[in-house]
């Protein structure tokens, strides 16, 4: 049965947050609200977690989960960053965007993309996330709440404990989220393209394409 812990989206209670980080790092499931739609997330180290996402979202091996950081000094430790790269990030972060870039050797081979050697990362805006980030030191390992056969993720936090009460470890309620998943963004060559418009406005990545 899954833990319920109602957070404050503005003032999180710390005494939540940490015991919300203590399940993460003992291998729990969790739910969670960002500044996009709720998430799925799990120790970056940790396999069977992962699987246990895998197997809730109905995924394969390719899915592409997101390593979700507190901030940029802590994506360029997993990503391949240059200057231009940066100064776009540092633009855009944090918000609702998801970015791909190439990974670096600190990121477990299992969480890359088989073929093109990379990983989504993102910041996101939202005071719970942030301060859940800073108790556990390190990024979690992360995917939409989007059930299978649907194309909206799921918003209501009640409504995930009725859905996953017994596949989950813990859900948190920071109150409702949107409905859109993040924006995402292929940085990999150089140039910004667009593969997923979600709640992020993409209209400077998709003029920078084609000016």
């Amino acid at each position: 049965m899954a833990q319920y812990f109602s957070i404050h989206p503005v003032n999180p209670q710390r005494r939540l947050i940490h015991q919300a980080a203590e399940i993460i790092s003992h291998g729990g499931v969790v739910a969670y609200p960002t500044d996009s739609s709720y998430a799925l997330g799990c120790s970056i180290g940790n396999k069977e977690a992962m699987n246990r996402i895998r197997a809730i979202r109905k995924v394969g091996e390719d899915h592409n989960f997101t390593l979700v950081c507190k901030d940029l000094s802590e994506l360029s430790i997993y990503a391949k960053v240059d200057n231009d790269i940066y100064r776009l990030l540092k633009r855009f972060t944090p918000g609702p965007y998801t970015f791909i870039l190439a990974a670096t050797g600190e990121v477990p081979r299992r969480l890359q993309n088989p073929k093109r050697r990379s990983i989504g990362l993102r910041v996101p805006d939202f005071r719970i996330v942030e301060l859940l980030l800073g108790e556990l030191n390190e990024p979690l390992m992360s995917s939409t709440l989007i059930m299978p056969g649907e194309t909206l993720p799921l918003n209501d936090a009640e409504q995930i404990r009725q859905a996953l009460e017994h596949e989950i470890d813990l859900v948190i309620d920071g109150g409702p989220c949107d409905f859109q998943p993040t924006s995402v963004v292929d940085l990999i060559s150089g140039i910004p393209n667009v593969r997923r418009v979600g709640k992020g406005d993409v209209s400077t990545f998709i003029s920078s394409t084609h000016g």
